[in-house]
């Protein structure tokens, strides 16, 4: 029982540890943003609002449920996410948004500050993390690599 106690606490230790990867310095991105988040795994489907607004220095990224109850907040500070807020920490939503800091970047800015990226026609790929498939600047979605999972993501408001 205790061996089985303290596998569970490395593996907790370890999903804490592991961060999705950032930029050296924050992009410039055409904020504020409302994002409509359709999560898709397993063959279900879940819909999120996403705030995405400049606070001060910071980024901050609100994401609520179709109710308007939060489900995960962070703040982009200096190249580091910060808890924003009382709610438990999300990972899924941490990598969610680091995704989209990605796929937000232009494509001006994606080489100097993801250096490991590559483009190809409306395609977009950090190896090992994610891929994204543009319809348009505003409408795309997002691949976990490695995961059967996947986020389109629309302005709000938008056509489906």
């Amino acid at each position: 029982m205790i061996r089985a106690l303290l596998i569970g606490c490395l593996l907790l230790l370890s999903a804490c540890a592991s961060q999705p990867p950032l930029p050296a310095t924050t992009p410039s991105l055409p904020l504020p943003l409302q994002l409509h988040v359709q999560r898709l795994a397993d063959g279900q489907s879940q819909d999120w609002l996403l705030v995405v607004q400049r606070e001060g220095g910071a980024i901050r990224w609100s994401m609520m449920d179709p109710l308007g109850i939060p489900q995960a907040r962070q703040k982009l500070v200096d190249g580091q996410w910060q808890a924003d807020g009382l709610l438990p920490p999300n990972p899924q939503a941490r990598e969610l948004f680091a995704a989209l800091l990605f796929a937000l970047t232009s494509a001006d800015d994606v080489r100097a500050l993801y250096p490991s990226a590559q483009a190809r026609d409306l395609t977009r790929t950090l190896p090992g993390h994610w891929q994204i498939i543009y319809q348009s600047s505003e409408v795309f979605s997002v691949n976990i690599v490695g995961q059967p999972l996947s986020y389109r993501i629309t302005p709000l408001g938008a056509a489906r």
